[in-house]
Formats: C-alpha cells, structure tokens, sequence
C-alpha cells in the first residue's frame, strides 16, 4: 500500500509538479543505467538510488540554479535533481571526452560549475569541510548563494562531519547539512554504528537548527528544504536535516541485499515514494495527460543522453597532460 502523504503546510501547485517532474528524471534515469547494465550494454560501477528520487527532487527545488552542491559518489540523485543535462551526465559516466569532465571523472567526481554541481567526492564524509569552503567564500563575497552538502548516515560518524557542523555554527555560514539517512551505512545498519538515537540529536552540541523530516514525502521534504534555504540566505547560520529514506536496493548494482530484513524491504516497497507521489498529483487535480506528458519528455531526453554518450569518442592520450597544472589547461 503506497504511503499517505500529509498535505498540512501545503504548498503550490506548479511547485508540486517541478518536484514531481525532477523525481522522475531521476527515477527513470536510475532505471534506465540498471537496465543497460542488465542487458550488458554498460560496464561500470553504479550505485542504485532507488527509492530516494523524491528527497533530492525535493531538496534541489528549493535552491536556485546557481547554490552550490556538493554530493557523494552515491549522489546520481541529486546531480539528476540539481539539473545537470542529461548527455552531459551520461557521457561523463561512460567515460567520453564530451562529458562533465571530459571522461576523467567518472561516475565518482561528477562536476558542473554551471549546474552548481561543484563536488562529487569518492570519500566517506569529505564533501562537509568542501561545502563549509564554499559556503564561507560566499558569505564573504555577498553573492547570496547558499551550498547544500549531501551525505549518508555512516557519514556522520566520521570527524568531518562534527568538525564541518562546529565551524559552520560559528561562523553562521550560509550551508545545508542534508543527511539522507537510508538506514544502512554500506552493509550496517543504522543501530550497530550510531549510538545517537537520531542524527539530529548531535545538532544542539553545536547550536545548531536541525530538523527530522520524511524524505519521501515530498510537501514535507520541501517545506523543511524551504525553511533551510530561507535561513542561510538570511544570514542565520546553517541547518541540519535528517531525511528519512529507504535504499530499496543494494550500495552498488548486483550487490547482495540479504543483510536488511525482509520486513525493511517490505516496508520500503510499501512506502515508495514514486506511485504515491503520483496518485498525489491525480488527487490533487493535475490530468493523467500532464502527468503522461512529463514522463514523455523526460524519456526522450534520456534516449538522446543515451544515443549522444554512447557515439562519443573517448578521451586521447592528450588529455593525461591536460587539466592538471595551471599552465597546462586549455581556454
């Protein structure tokens, strides 16, 4: 049975519907790599997002085009939902010299300065000092801009993570800690590395804003996003908010998924976000046919992402020289 979605603090409409339209890019987007890797049509390391579509379509439709991100190398999800085009994203996974970074970063180091995707990084916790630096050089130069750092759970028992919240709060920096707490850090589960009851139980350590929130609901998700962004682009510091979620899959694609309960799993399957958010829309009086028509658009995107990375050339051996010293890159 899908879960119901608590419709208090409502918001708009047309915002409803951008939040739906970035959860399926991601949505289909993650289906469309696992079914590629099925049929053999890829070869690479991919990390499913299944089941957090909505927390991050949510999350990415409460900045702006150019607030800064910084995500991990499980962050699909949010790079999709930030709004990084799709031939872009897709070439720069399979490795060619047309994609974010010229094939050279790979699935792990996502990079796009014109999205505000500016960090996807391969280490456990190391994105919250990256997004404080950010943060702080907006806060110096006045451009208004507010940086959302996107991690695990596991994450939060890492020194970074404690040392990023305690130099935020002090200097009121202008940065989300957006937790997406899916329950299992890799294979462990929440209750055998934490000890906090919740994540957010660490914030009042710090003075810090925190808030717990339903990552799968979207008008909840949104509005705690809202309330966060509002803040820090206000001058009042950071926030940290744990959004609950499901991983409804295994950390890479293939993986043995045995270690979570069947009951987890089952729960997961009956709280996904993905129908309920549809039948939200349906309920709230969006036709079938926009709804259709979304969807439509957004698997022609995909195809031509697809068609556009695998005709694409890989990087030359040049390319080894380039980008690496000062002197070295090209205009």
């Amino acid at each position: 049975m899908a879960q119901q979605l608590d419709q208090a603090n409502d918001i708009d409409g047309a915002t409803l519907v951008e939040i739906f339209r970035r959860s399926m890019r991601v949505y289909k987007t993650d289906e469309r790599f696992r079914q590629m890797l099925m049929s053999g049509k890829l070869r690479l390391v991919y990390y499913p997002v299944r089941g957090q579509e909505v927390l991050s379509a949510s999350m990415m439709s409460a900045i702006n085009i150019d607030d800064y991100l910084v995500t991990t190398y499980r962050g699909v999800h949010d790079q999709v939902a930030k709004g990084i085009p799709l031939k872009d994203l897709w070439a720069e996974f399979t490795g060619k010299v047309t994609g974010t970074c010229k094939g050279k970063g790979g699935p792990m180091h996502i990079t796009d300065p014109d999205t505000g995707v500016m960090v996807t990084t391969g280490i456990v916790g190391a994105g919250l000092p990256i997004a404080n630096g950010l943060a702080l050089a907006s806060q110096q130069s006045g451009d208004g801009r507010v940086t959302v750092v996107s991690f695990g759970d596991g994450a939060t028992n890492i020194g970074a993570f404690h040392e990023a919240l305690n130099l935020a709060s002090l200097w009121k920096l202008p940065v989300i800690f957006l937790c997406q707490n899916n329950r299992y850090a890799e294979h462990t589960a929440y209750s055998v590395g934490t000890s906090a009851k919740r994540i957010i139980d660490r914030a009042p350590g710090y003075s810090m804003e925190a808030v717990r929130v339903d990552g799968n609901n979207p008008i909840e998700m949104y509005n705690a996003a809202k309330a966060a962004v509002d803040r820090a682009r206000a001058g009042e510091g950071p926030t940290l908010i744990e959004a609950m979620t499901y991983r409804m899959l295994g950390h890479t694609f293939g993986a043995d998924f045995s270690y979570v309960p069947k009951e987890l799993q089952e729960e997961a399957k009956a709280n996904d976000p993905i129908p309920a958010f549809h039948q939200l829309l349906l309920d709230r009086g969006v036709a079938a046919e926009e709804i259709a028509a979304i969807e439509a658009a957004i698997d022609a995107e995909l195809d031509a992402a697809v068609e556009h990375a695998l005709a694409s050339e890989y990087p030359g051996l040049e390319e080894l020289r380039i980008d690496v010293l000062k002197e070295e890159i090209r205009a």
